[in-house]
């Protein structure tokens, strides 16, 4: 059933579209109900993710979401997820205001403050949570992947940088003909055509995602190639795209966003590509049963 409330004006903040929820709640339909509940207890799946991600999420069809958005006076998806990202970006700070609200107590001798004591508890918290992640079978689905590729390309910006870094030294060590796409001099786009449809790209993303991350898993999928991704989030935009998908989990919420897990996960890639490679095979077979190229 599709609701029009025509006393309604498209809101222009996250927070005014919450309050117009809440006062015009009883008229909308037991459906736009449901969805109205989704988008506020998950503000952040809405800002983060498509229309058909957000529609499975909730249980309703990608049109659903646009005849909810249209009953409270909102064009569409796309500038009802503008709201929620604008959001987001209010909420998260400049690096040094999430620093100071820190504010670690004196320990119990009344010296200063540990910096250290709650950034490492905050990494074993992510840990134990990429521990019961699950994720061992698609690990080593993306280790196949990787060592039957003719060419392994690593992606990824922001502070997700260092783990495509560290991918691409140690998949070297391995004998791994490995490219690491840094951007430098504007080049990024030229760089990723190179990508080829037997080719596999590892793409590495956090919320909030790099957008050009996406883009670029997005296309090597179109030209054919695998696409293993490491993100954080059920709903990340690299999801879609990925042949395999290494979902590491949001982690513990922190002013500093640890890069812990992401770092662990890497070197378990890495360490599954190695078992893979010395695994006994026939002399000149690739691990899906291709030759493999004479380096």
């Amino acid at each position: 059933m599709f609701v029009l409330m025509s006393d309604m004006q498209s809101a222009s903040t996250f927070q005014r579209f919450a309050d117009d929820v809440s006062q015009h709640y009883g008229k909308l339909s037991p459906q736009q109900r449901l969805i109205a509940q989704f988008v506020l207890e998950h503000p952040e799946d809405v800002a983060l993710g498509t229309a058909a991600t957000v529609a499975d999420a909730a249980g309703v069809q990608p049109s659903a979401l646009v005849r909810f958005a249209n009953a409270i006076g909102i064009s569409g998806f796309t500038e009802l997820q503008g709201l929620f990202r604008s959001r987001l970006l209010e909420r998260a700070g400049t690096y040094r205001e999430r620093i100071s609200a820190m504010n670690p107590p004196a320990d119990a001798g009344g010296g200063e403050a540990s910096t250290l004591q709650p950034l490492v508890e905050l990494g074993i918290a992510d840990l134990r949570q990429l521990a019961a992640s699950g994720i061992d079978a698609e690990l080593r689905q993306a280790a196949v992947l990787i060592c039957a590729a003719r060419h392994v390309h690593v992606l990824a910006q922001r502070r997700a940088y260092p783990v495509a870094a560290y991918l691409a030294y140690a998949l070297v060590q391995l004998d791994l003909r490995v490219q690491l796409h840094d951007g430098v001099g504007g080049m990024l786009g030229e760089s990723l055509r190179q990508i080829a449809p037997d080719e596999v790209l590892v793409v590495t993303s956090f919320k909030n995602y790099s957008p050009d991350v996406v883009e670029a898993a997005e296309r090597a999928k179109a030209r054919g190639a695998r696409v293993v991704a490491i993100t954080d989030h059920a709903l990340s935009p690299l999801k879609p795209a990925a042949t395999v998908c290494l979902q590491i989990g949001a982690g513990v919420p922190a002013p500093v966003r640890s890069l812990v897990a992401p770092m662990c996960l890497a070197q378990a890639l890495v360490v599954a590509a190695g078992q893979c490679l010395v695994k006994p095979r026939r002399v000149g077979q690739s691990l899906n049963g291709r030759k493999r190229p004479r380096r």
